[in-house]
């Protein structure tokens, strides 16, 4: 059925004549609702097609509304808006049945596209597959997964969209990105929240010892086997288990990984008997599994079995604007652990915080920002106290320091004592270390012409003699 008649909800007079402006040039039947308590009643008593719903208005909140409308309308497809973007708006509008989600500021071209999307997914089935309501506090994860950039919100629309379920999940992304944190939100936004959540780094044990780990073993199963032990399926069931690193498992053992997803059983090493299990299965790589598939590293069907719902995280070098914020919220927590007062980033530090790649991802800034607040004395962290960072940019390819930067960061490596800047001889000083270099290193490109090396200094020739006398440098001529 094509789309016609549409619910936009917001306090904001202007949000309401923006969008009814442009939804009406459309060719759509607006109408328009001040808060929730007017939406609600607009919906009892019109047939819409889309309802457009800011999250934060007076009486009834967008989400409590979004919770009435799929109690009452179930088919109506529902666009939520909010000016404040955190990863728990997006997953719970997303687990109360929102069909997008939306942060302001935004272009209405983005709008047009997510109305083009519902009109389409209208037209082909009438109506969304949403997931079920349920709501409950999440152990307030959107304050350990940081991120407000358009890949991390993609992100958390799809873990509201597949926690509810029991679909498996393959999260992919390089070394540090933070892929337990995802298959925890995951686990604690589902349906299994308050049973087991069991982690394994696959790539973590030894290959011998990796079976037992997973599945268990009888007591005699082997040499040391002196009582039975309970593998991390079993002590998941109920729960889910995150295999990190399912690239590096034997190929032997993903036989029997794939049986468990498949008959949902598992048997202990040295015991006979098949165990049913219930849990979810949460998988990670950093790794091109499609790649290993081909090189007859990694099981096909394996791979297909993991590979359900796919969730690619981007490297932190792919997310800069967030780093503002993973900055922000680890000087908190650092500073919080070890009980020191807290601290900030001065612009400077912050802009080459923001503009290094970070090879190591989130595990390294936070590494980074610890030795910092470790090191530094001052409340206040400047570029300096980010030292072997700058080196690295610059060696990287990255930012390269500028002669002043240079300059900078070994003055205050030389001076971090301020016993050693009350001396009264610290300008001459430095100005002999900086003027010395400086003569020699245009002499040698001047092969000696002290006349051609004067004038590109800018300086009198009787002052440069005088210069080359006092700071002891010596003139090699061409032979």
């Amino acid at each position: 059925m094509p789309m016609n008649r549409i619910l936009v909800a917001d306090d904001e007079e202007s949000m309401r004549w923006v969008l009814s402006k442009a939804l009406r040039k459309k060719g759509f039947a607006v109408d328009l609702a001040r808060d929730g308590e007017e939406a609600l009643r607009q919906i009892r008593e019109n047939a819409y097609d889309l309802a457009i719903l800011d999250i934060k208005m007076p009486g009834i909140s967008g989400l409590d509304l979004l919770d009435r409308v799929k109690e009452e309308c179930a088919d109506l497809f529902v666009v939520v808006m909010t000016a404040e973007a955190s990863m728990k708006n997006a997953v719970e509008a997303m687990k109360r049945g929102a069909y997008d989600y939306l942060t302001k500021p935004f272009d209405l071209s983005v709008m047009d596209a997510v109305v083009e999307k519902v009109s389409r997914a209208r037209e082909m089935s009438g109506q969304v597959n949403l997931l079920k309501e349920e709501l409950k506090d999440r152990y307030q994860l959107e304050k350990t997964i940081i991120g407000n950039s358009p890949a991390m919100r993609e992100v958390y629309k799809t873990i509201g969209k597949v926690a509810p379920s029991d679909v498996t999940v393959l999260v992919q992304g390089e070394s540090g990105t933070g892929k337990e944190l995802i298959a925890r939100a995951i686990h604690y936004n589902s349906r299994r929240l308050g049973k087991p959540f069991i982690a394994l780094n696959c790539a973590a044990i030894p290959k011998e010892l990796l079976e037992s780990e997973l599945f268990g073993f009888e007591k005699g199963a082997f040499t040391g086997a002196t009582e039975r032990k309970l593998g991390k399926f079993e002590q998941a069931n109920g729960g889910t288990i995150f295999l990190d690193e399912i690239g590096d498992m034997p190929i032997d053992l993903q036989a029997k990984i794939l049986r468990v997803l498949q008959e949902r059983e598992i048997t202990r090493t040295g015991g006979n008997q098949s165990i049913q299990v219930d849990v979810r299965v949460v998988a990670a790589t950093n790794q091109d599994l499609e790649e290993s598939v081909r090189k007859k590293q990694f099981r096909e069907d394996l791979y297909y079995r993991l590979n359900v719902i796919p969730i690619q995280l981007v490297p932190l070098r792919e997310r800069s604007e967030d780093v503002p914020l993973l900055v922000e919220y680890f000087l908190g927590k650092i500073c919080a652990e070890l009980e020191h007062p807290p601290k900030r980033c001065s612009a400077d530090a912050m802009r080459l915080l923001s503009n290094y790649s970070w090879p190591g991802n989130i595990r390294e800034l936070e590494n980074t920002i610890k030795r910092a607040v470790i090191l530094s004395p001052d409340p206040l962290l400047i570029s300096a106290d980010f030292p072997g960072l700058r080196t690295r940019q610059g060696e990287g390819g990255g930012e390269e320091l500028s002669l002043e930067g240079i300059v900078d960061l070994k003055l205050r490596g030389s001076f971090s004592n301020m016993e050693r800047m009350e001396s009264g001889d610290v300008y001459a000083m430095v100005l002999e270390q900086v003027e010395r270099p400086l003569i020699r290193f245009v002499l040698e490109k001047t092969r000696g012409n002290q006349v051609r090396a004067a004038d590109i200094l800018g300086i009198n020739r009787n002052t440069l003699r005088k210069k080359i006398t006092e700071l002891g440098i010596e003139v090699v001529k061409p032979g």
